[in-house]
C-alpha cells in the first residue's frame, strides 16, 4: 500500500500487513490480532478456492455465508493476556453505504443479526453532521440510514461525528426521521486530544445503552478481569485529565519522505503522543520533508531549504522514521549527522536507523563512498554498500516479500550501559514487530564498532544488526524494527519514551523511576477520588496540585 495514497501500513504478530484501523483498535484497547481479524473480498473467494467443486456459486448464500462464518470463527480468537475468549466482537463495516465493494458484506450482516439473535447484535450506524452557514446539516445522515434500511440494516444507534455539540433540534430531527429514540443518538463531538473520546461517550450513558441491548448484565466475567478493567479505566482518565492541563513543550522534528500525508506516519505519531504524556510534556510535532534538506533544494528552492534546516536545528529531538526508495535520503543523513554531532536526541526506526549507519560510516569510518544497495540501481559496482538487501529475499519481486512480524532481539553482553536496554528492564531479549528488506551488511561491522558504533542488539543468530546507540550521546538509538506497532496509550514504546525523556532532559529521572518500578506520569499525575475537581500545574515535568 503506497503510504501517501493508503496511510501507513501497519504490522501485526503474525505479519499480517493490514489496514490502520486495526493499529488504532489494537492501541486504544491494548488488544493483539492476527490478519485473519482483517477480513477482504479477496480473501474469501480465495478462502474458499476449489471448495464448491464445479457446483454455480453465488453471493448470496456462498460468500455470505462464508463472510458470516470467517466473523463468527475470528470473534472467538483470544486477543489478551487474559487468553479468555472474548464475550463481545467489535466488527467494522469499512467504506460507504451504497459502494459497490461492501454490498456482500452488508447483505452478510443483515443475515448475521438473524442468525445471532436478539439481544446478541447491536448496530451503530456513524455519520459526519456537518455544519454549513452555522446550521447542522441532518439530510446527509437521513440520505444514508435511508440507504441503511433499504439494505436490510436499521440502526440501533446513531454515533454523530459533528465539530460541535448538536442541538436539541437537530437530536430530535435525527431520532425522528431515522426511526431510533434521542437518546439512541451519541454526539461525537471533535475534541483537542483524541484519548478523551471515551470519557465523552460514558458522559453519554454508552454503556448503559450497551448494556441494556445486548443484555450484558447477564454476562459471568471473573472479578479479577472485573478489577483489571477499573484500574485500567481509572488510568486512562488520570492521564487523560493530567494531558490536558500541560503546559511545558517538547518540541520533535520529522524528517520523512511521505510527509505530505501526516497519516503515512500515525503510528509514530501515536507513539511519540504516547511517550510525551507520560513524561508530562505537549507534544509539538514538525514535519520536515527529507529533500527540503538537500543541496538541490538550496538552490531550486531556498525558502524551503532554510525553514526545514531551521526546524531541524532548532528541535528538542529528531526521528527519522522509515521508508523505502532513494529520494531524500541524503536529506535524512543530513540531519543525522546533525543530530549526532550536535548531540540532539536522535530516534532512526528502520530506514533511520540505516541511515545512522550510513551517516556514521562516511563521516567517523572514513567510507565516504558508503551507502544502500536500495540507493543504486548497480548495487554490485558499490564500493562500500553498508547496507545490503536481505540475501533470502527475491530482488525482482517487491511486493509481500519483507521480514516481517514479531521477532526477538538479543542484547550483546556487555551492553548494560545501554540506556534503553535498562528501559526495557536489562533483559537478554525483547519481542518486537520487523518490516524490511534491507540490513546492515555484515563485513562493516567490525569496522563500525571499532569506530564506535555499538551494535548492541541483534537477531537470534548474531548475523542481522537490531539495535544501535551511541555511548557518548544523550540518546542516540536506532532500530532496525518498528516499535510504534507495539506502543499503546498506557504503556508507551520503549524506544520511544527513551527519546521523548531525553528531549525534554528528564532521561536520568526517567531511568532512575524505572529502577524503582514506578512510571514516570506518577510524577506529573495526581489523580484524588473525590468530589473535587483536581487543578494541576506542571513544571518541568513535576506536579504542584492545588485544590
Amino acid at each position: 500500500m503506497a503510504p501517501t495514497e493508503h496511510g501507513e501500513c501497519f504490522v501485526l504478530d503474525d505479519g499480517g500487513e493490514v489496514d490502520l484501523d486495526l493499529g488504532n483498535y489494537e492501541r486504544y484497547m491494548n488488544v493483539t490480532l492476527t490478519k485473519e481479524h482483517n477480513i477482504t473480498t479477496g480473501k474469501i473467494y480465495q478462502h474458499r478456492k476449489g471448495e464448491y467443486l464445479g457446483k454455480t456459486v453465488q453471493v448470496v448464500p456462498h460468500i455470505t455465508d462464508a463472510i458470516q462464518d470467517w466473523i463468527q470463527r475470528v470473534s472467538r480468537i483470544p486477543i489478551d493476556d487474559s487468553k479468555e475468549e472474548p464475550d463481545i466482537c467489535i466488527v467494522e463495516l469499512g467504506g460507504t453505504v451504497g459502494d459497490i465493494e461492501s454490498a456482500p458484506f452488508i447483505e452478510a450482516m443483515r443475515q448475521l443479526r438473524r442468525r445471532a439473535g436478539k439481544g446478541n447484535f447491536l448496530q451503530i450506524h456513524v455519520s459526519l453532521i456537518p455544519v454549513i452557514n452555522g446550521e447542522q446539516k441532518t439530510k446527509p445522515t437521513q440520505a444514508a440510514i435511508r440507504e441503511a434500511r433499504s439494505s436490510g440494516l436499521a440502526p440501533d444507534l446513531i454515533a454523530c461525528r459533528c465539530s460541535e455539540a448538536l442541538t436539541p433540534a437537530t437530536v430530535n430531527k435525527i431520532a425522528m426521521f431515522c426511526q431510533v429514540e434521542p437518546e439512541d443518538v451519541v454526539q461525537v463531538v471533535d475534541v483537542g486530544l483524541t484519548y478523551r473520546v471515551p470519557l465523552l461517550l460514558d458522559q453519554q450513558r454508552l454503556l448503559s445503552v450497551l448494556s441494556s441491548i445486548l443484555q450484558l448484565d447477564q454476562l459471568s466475567i471473573p472479578q479479577q478481569l472485573l478489577s483489571k478493567g477499573q484500574t485500567t479505566w481509572a488510568k486512562w482518565k488520570s492521564l487523560v485529565h493530567a494531558a490536558t492541563t500541560l503546559h511545558d513543550e517538547v518540541k520533535v522534528t520529522l524528517v520523512g519522505k511521505y510527509t505530505s500525508l501526516h497519516d503515512s506516519y500515525l503510528s509514530v505519531t501515536k507513539s511519540l503522543e504516547h511517550a510525551a504524556m507520560h513524561c508530562g510534556r505537549k507534544l509539538v510535532l514538525e514535519w520536515v520533508d527529507s529533500s527540503h534538506l538537500e543541496q538541490e533544494t538550496a538552490k531550486s528552492d531556498p525558502a524551503s531549504y532554510h525553514r526545514a534546516w531551521h526546524m531541524v536545528c532548532t528541535a528538542n529531538g529528531i526521528i527519522v522514521p522509515g521508508g523505502f526508495g532513494t529520494r531524500g535520503t541524503e536529506g535524512m543523513i543530513a540531519a543525522a549527522n546533525w543530530a549526532r554531532t550536535h548531540k540532539t536526541p536522535y530516534l532512526g526506526i528502520c530506514l533511520g536507523m540505516q541511515i545512522a549507519v550510513i551517516e556514521f560510516a562516511r563521516n567517523v569510518c572514513g567510507l565516504t563512498e558508503a551507502t544502500s544497495e536500495e540507493f543504486s540501481d548497480e548495487a554490485e559496482k558499490l564500493t562500500s554498500p553498508v547496507i545490503m538487501f536481505m540475501p533470502e529475499i527475491d530482488k525482482k519481486t517487491m511486493g509481500g516479500n519483507m521480514r516481517l512480524g514479531i521477532r526477538p532481539t538479543v542484547f550483546q553482553e556487555g551492553t548494560e550501559w545501554s540506556k534503553l536496554r535498562e528501559l526495557y528492564g536489562q533483559p537478554e531479549q525483547i519481542l518486537e514487530r520487523h518490516r524490511h528488506r534491507y540490513e546492515v551488511n555484515n563485513k562493516y561491522t567490525e569496522r563500525l564498532e571499532a569506530a564506535g558504533l555499538p551494535f548492541i542488539g541483534r537477531d537470534t543468530a548474531g548475523e542481522r544488526m537490531e539495535i544501535i546507540e551511541l555511548k557518548d550521546h544523550p540518546w542516540f538509538v536506532g532500530v532496525q524494527f518498528h516499535p510504534e506497532y507495539l506502543s499503546r496509550v498506557l504503556r508507551p514504546s520503549k524506544p520511544y519514551l527513551g527519546f521523548i525523556a531525553a528531549a525534554c532532559g528528564s532521561l536520568d529521572r526517567l531511568l532512575e523511576a524505572n529502577r524503582k518500578g514506578i512510571s514516570l506520569q506518577n510524577n506529573f499525575t495526581h489523580h484524588i477520588e473525590s468530589g473535587f475537581e483536581d487543578r494541576l500545574k506542571i513544571t518541568n515535568g513535576e506536579t504542584i496540585a492545588e485544590l
